[in-house]
């Protein structure tokens, strides 16, 4: 019974063949030479050519393994056959492509074309313009008129490089002209703009230099008064901008004479005449407030032209403003200014003669209490050095203030100074003597 009993491990037990390729059938050989017989290392797989991989492919999912048995067969699967090599060849010898063909364009778009300007110019850097010099300059004027006599020197040699044809002559004035009329509030400086180059531009050909074409461009806007007064409203509002700048043009602009001083344009006093009375023949608010406008700006110059001349055109005018505060159909508010205009004239324009104004009295000077103080009364109602009680009130004033600080000020309003020899209070002296003594005690040593 002993004799069948093997007590080695595994003694009987039928052994089985390997199925994986790496192990030997080895049968009943020793155990570990099984796990020592193995396949060598593989080689670092490759990418190999497309045809081929398909092939290696398909025989490895029909075979037991997914790789080749043997290393050398990768190597030799990563060559290029000279097949291949001359099918290349005589690809590039029979192509009809070239390094010098034309670039292509998809049939769907149209082809590239270089930009142009209108001025022939290629686009990307294009020469400024007139119009762009000028609108950058009276930019710049309108944002900082002060500058305008530190950059009009500079503007005026720009324009003259600028300016060397009757053409171009003829745009700048329209543009000035232009632009004065629709740049708010900008026609006082664009009346001194052109009043400088007129004496200060050098082109003058024979159609007329610049201030000529300049009086010609106001001329057309003029002779359209009689429409524009009873146009819409557009047309009256640039109407009444015109009008405006032609009452800064007709200040600003200077004629010099060798004979005398500088005159102004008895062209443009004329026209002003006219144009208000175009403004009055349709009284709308409009027209009336564009009236009430240029003669606070040329009434007082216009009238001491007139009365130089004997003429009696601004009565006339006052005249007919009275009439229409009495008859038109205007706004209140409208009525108003002109009673104020009339007003204003009625004090000769606000001015104040220089020998009026050594001999002014509240009489003669409507401005005569102008710079004085305001004070207010108790109950806090202002009064000046104009009400007829002042003297009274500045007086309660004063004696309010003595009660206030009786030892504090003198009548004239100044500061008091305490006086040395008044007595001092008697506990007041008796401290200060104690005072004094300790100090002379520590003083000593």
């Amino acid at each position: 019974m002993t004799e069948n009993f093997d007590r080695a491990p595994g003694a009987g037990r039928a052994r089985i063949k390997p199925t994986s390729p790496g192990l030997a059938d080895v049968g009943d050989g020793d155990a570990n030479s099984v796990f020592n017989q193995r396949e060598p290392l593989r080689q670092p797989r490759t990418s190999p050519p497309l045809t081929e991989y398909n092939t290696n492919t398909s025989e490895a999912i029909g075979g037991e393994s997914r790789r080749p048995s043997k290393p050398h067969q990768v190597i030799h699967n990563n060559s290029t056959p000279a097949s291949k090599v001359k099918r290349v060849d005589s690809l590039v010898n029979t192509s009809i492509l070239s390094a010098n063909a034309p670039e292509f364009y998809p049939s769907s778009s149209p082809p590239y074309e270089e930009s142009v300007s209108e001025d022939g110019s290629d686009g990307y850097y294009t020469e400024t313009t007139l119009a762009e010099l000028v609108e950058e300059f009276l930019s710049h004027l309108n944002s900082s008129p002060g500058s305008f006599e530190n950059d009009i020197e500079h503007i005026a040699n720009m324009l003259n490089s600028w300016v060397t044809t009757e053409e171009t002559l003829q745009e700048l004035v329209e543009l000035l002209y232009t632009q004065s009329t629709v740049i708010p509030n900008f026609s006082y400086t664009g009346a001194r703009l052109c009043n400088f180059l007129s004496h200060n531009l050098a082109l003058s050909p024979a159609s007329g230099n610049f201030r000529q074409l300049l009086l010609k461009r106001c001329q057309t806007e003029y002779e359209q008064r009689d429409v524009a007064v009873r146009g819409d409203a557009a047309t009256q509002k640039k109407f009444h901008a015109y009008v405006l700048f032609l009452g800064e043009l007709y200040l600003r602009l200077e004629l010099k004479s060798a004979k005398g001083p500088p005159s102004r344009a008895e062209i443009l006093l004329t026209a002003l005449r006219e144009l208000m009375n175009a403004l009055f023949s349709n009284p709308v608010d409009g027209n009336l407030i564009c009236a009430v406008k240029l003669l606070k700006l040329t009434g007082s110059v216009l009238e001491d032209t007139w009365k130089e001349s004997r003429k009696s055109d601004m009565d006339q005018i006052v005249q007919r403003i009275e009439n229409i505060v009495l008859d038109a159909q205007c706004s209140r508010d409208v009525k108003q200014m002109l009673l104020r205009l009339v007003e204003l004239r009625s004090s000769n324009w606000g001015r104040v003669h220089a020998a009026a104004a050594a001999e002014a009295t509240p009489d003669n000077d409507p401005n005569y209490f102008m710079n004085e103080p305001t004070f207010y009364t108790a109950d806090g109602t202002p009064f000046t050095a104009a009400d007829p009680e002042y003297s009274e009130k500045y007086q309660e004033i004063l004696d309010r203030e003595d009660d206030y600080f009786p030892e504090a000020y003198e009548e004239n309003g100044n500061e008091s100074s305490f006086n040395d020899e008044d007595e001092m209070d008697p506990e007041i002296e008796e401290a200060f003597e104690k005072f004094c003594l300790e100090s002379e005690r520590k003083r000593r040593p």
